[in-house]
């Protein structure tokens, strides 16, 4: 297909494209004379994969430039590979080691990980930002117990096997990771509403005598 077309079919305009070349996330086509070149279907998956990155996603260019060596790196496992988008995506917290408080926080986090013997990593943003959570309740006064937290953890052992579930190692890299992107940033927004409906209606059944 010429440009055009892939412009066309990819929602994108062709300006937009050819940045996209100039940037290396997507490969020159093919060229077939000295100003035209043909695409194909694999220019029209990166180029679905960019733009979920760039608007679902909201990443900057060079995010973007990041995930997609590593989807054209086959050395690069599955695992791996979902990491460094999910780690991308957001969102991220700014560590404190100079406050007690977060110190204390982060030492919580790390014991809680240890004792569900999870496989995180020791770097993995998603430890500060539990640690900011827990900050931020302890000083409203609201104590972090592990009983408390058994529902959220149950919760999200259940969605994550769920999600990985959907995928395998015989998928394509590129859906792999468009599909980490959805699940990361728009059924997130799912699980937000859905909870927060859940909760109005325990309110209604539970409170709402006149209902």
């Amino acid at each position: 297909m010429k440009i055009s077309e892939l412009s066309d079919r990819s929602g994108l305009p062709v300006q937009t494209i050819k940045y996209y070349i100039r940037e290396g996330l997507l490969p020159k086509g093919t060229a077939t004379a000295a100003t035209r070149a043909e695409y194909d279907g694999r220019h029209l998956d990166r180029l679905r994969l960019i733009k979920a990155l760039r608007e679902v996603g909201d990443l900057p260019i060079a995010s973007v430039q990041q995930i997609v060596a590593a989807v054209d790196d086959e050395d690069i496992p599955l695992h791996h590979l979902l990491g460094t988008a999910q780690y991308a995506l957001g969102p991220g917290a700014e560590p404190h080691p100079e406050d007690p408080d977060w110190r204390a926080a982060r030492e919580d986090v790390d014991a809680i990980i240890a004792e569900l013997g999870w496989r995180v990593l020791p770097d993995a943003p998603t430890r500060d930002l539990l640690a900011q959570a827990f900050v931020a309740l302890r000083r409203l006064g609201l104590p972090i117990v592990l009983s408390d937290l058994r529902p959220y953890i149950e919760a999200a052992e259940l969605i994550a096997d769920h999600e990985v579930g959907t995928l395998s190692l015989d998928d394509d890299r590129e859906k792999a990771v468009q599909t980490a992107v959805a699940t990361n940033v728009l059924y997130e927004r799912v699980l937000l509403a859905l909870r927060r409906m859940a909760q109005e209606n325990a309110s209604a059944l539970r409170f709402d005598d006149e209902g």
